[in-house]
């Protein structure tokens, strides 16, 4: 139980601590990242959803796309993250982070020539492991990208067009 300073009222937690050893940790991957699943929101009492990715040398992470229902923040562990955030596209190096919030266009890759390992928090939670799951086997060719569109609603992860981000990309060659 806790008590906040401006608030007298006993808070109460709904959800038991949440311990994800490295070792026990599932993983989903790509043929250019590798995904590890640390809390889902089933595990915090909906209120956030955490998961690292690290992430082969250029490669792209997201495509542009929002979300309607939460806040997405980026903590970068190692390596650098190009990232695209509404029409603003920057470099977060190891140690940067960044919180994007809802309806804000943003996508992501690992910066040209460099690798990327990055903690990703949705805050309220967003069952995103089911999502992560989804897009590995779409990846893969285990699952068709129709699947993908079909679940924007469900997962709040909603893709849309930019054509600063198009460049970007191309411009990698």
């Amino acid at each position: 139980m806790t008590t906040t300073k401006n608030d007298e009222t006993a808070q109460t937690t709904d959800f038991a601590p949440v311990l994800t050893r490295a070792a026990d940790a599932e993983t989903t991957r790509d043929p250019s990242s590798v995904m590890t699943l640390l809390a889902d929101s089933d595990d915090t009492g909906g209120r956030l959803t955490g998961y690292r990715s690290t992430f082969a040398e250029g490669a792209v992470g997201a495509p542009a796309h929002l979300h309607t229902r939460g806040a997405e923040m980026f903590f970068v562990i190692d390596g650098a993250l190009q990232v695209l955030v509404g029409e603003e596209i920057t470099v977060l190096e190891a140690g940067d982070f960044l919180v994007v919030p809802p309806h804000t266009p943003h996508a992501f890759a690992a910066a040209p020539g460099r690798t990327a390992d990055v903690l990703f928090v949705f805050t309220p939670g967003a069952g995103r492991f089911d999502y992560l799951r989804l897009l590995g086997r779409v990846m893969r060719g285990e699952a068709d990208p129709q699947e993908i569109k079909d679940s924007s609603e469900r997962f709040d992860n909603h893709y849309v067009d930019s054509p600063v981000w198009r460049e970007a990309l191309a411009a990698r060659g």
